[in-house]
């Protein structure tokens, strides 16, 4: 095994924290991914990791190593490009909301694969917080403001968002004109996955935000099951305008309060902090940013 092959076994496992998941991921078998660190630390005279029975995690010699090797492996993989041509290749995983997924990403996908065909992607779908390093993520695809986080964000799109509910709905509850209006109506509880609280409704009122909280008969987790809420008129939503295009046009959800706009919504890619991107997140961001624009109203 080469030293660059080592290195990038190396990393593999610091971001699995396991030699069998490194040696599936890499499909090399398990007694080769154990000589190669055998090897590699003998080479360089330290202890990289140290191993129990549940996780293997880098020693403080291993954590630096690790960083090192992220840049030389991408400077490395971006010198062979730039003299033989050769287009991205290798896993990419990459970690994304089911909707956004399924609207923004998925279409254009095809096309994506044909131009760089070496690429194989590998999506998972979580409402939760991933780390990157432990979960063994490339990137993921996030809607809202970013928390402080060591991960870099590049904003990729904008979302408009509104306040809708069913037909049966309003009939029964009426029509509100302005956000005073909301006395005696009900929402969906969207539950954040952060606090675990139901987020309230946002409107912008005079240049200043104000939040609703309403009385909910259903708290949900999901995005895909609070529109299904609203459909059947359990209370009011308010998400990204795209989500419920299609409930919009057939009559099964209307918006309401349309002069009182909840902030937009940015979309961001996250990535780790190393000293280069990988070549093939960087030629996948960047196709992605491409894909929102062209897919968001204009």
């Amino acid at each position: 095994m080469d030293r660059i092959d080592a290195m990038r076994l190396f990393v593999r496992i610091v971001e699995r924290g396991s030699f069998a998941a490194a040696a599936r991921d890499l499909d090399v078998p398990r007694s080769s991914v154990t000589q190669g660190i055998q090897e590699l630390e003998r080479r360089l005279g330290a202890q990289l990791l140290q191993r129990t029975t549940r996780q293997v995690r880098p020693t403080l010699d291993g954590e630096a190593f690790y960083r090192r090797c992220l840049g030389i492996i991408a400077d490395v993989e971006e010198a062979e490009a730039a003299f033989n041509g050769a287009k991205p290749s290798g896993l990419l995983r990459v970690d994304v909301h089911g909707t956004l997924a399924r609207h923004f990403m998925m279409p254009g996908l095809p096309q994506f694969l044909e131009t760089y065909p070496g690429i194989q992607v590998l999506v998972s779908e979580a409402d939760r917080f991933v780390d990157l390093t432990r979960d063994g993520v490339d990137c993921v695809l996030r809607v809202g403001e970013l928390p402080d986080s060591s991960l870099i964000g590049r904003r990729i799109a904008t979302l408009e968002e509104g306040t809708f509910a069913s037909p049966d709905y309003l009939a029964r509850h009426g029509v509100p004109q302005s956000p005073g209006q909301l006395e005696g109506h009900r929402m969906i509880g969207y539950l954040s996955q952060v606090t675990g609280e139901v987020i309230p409704l946002e409107f912008m009122i005079g240049g200043k935000r104000q939040t609703v909280t309403l009385p909910a008969s259903i708290m949900v987790t999901g995005a895909e099951t609070n529109v299904a809420a609203a459909r059947l008129g359990l209370g009011l939503i308010q998400v990204p305008r795209y989500r419920v295009a299609e409930d919009l046009a057939a009559g099964a959800l209307a918006e309401v309060l349309e002069n009182f706009p909840a902030r937009p919504l940015p979309v961001h890619v996250l990535y780790t902090r190393t000293p280069q991107l990988s070549p093939r997140v960087r030629v996948f961001v960047d196709w992605l940013a491409k894909e929102f624009a062209s897919r968001l109203p204009r």
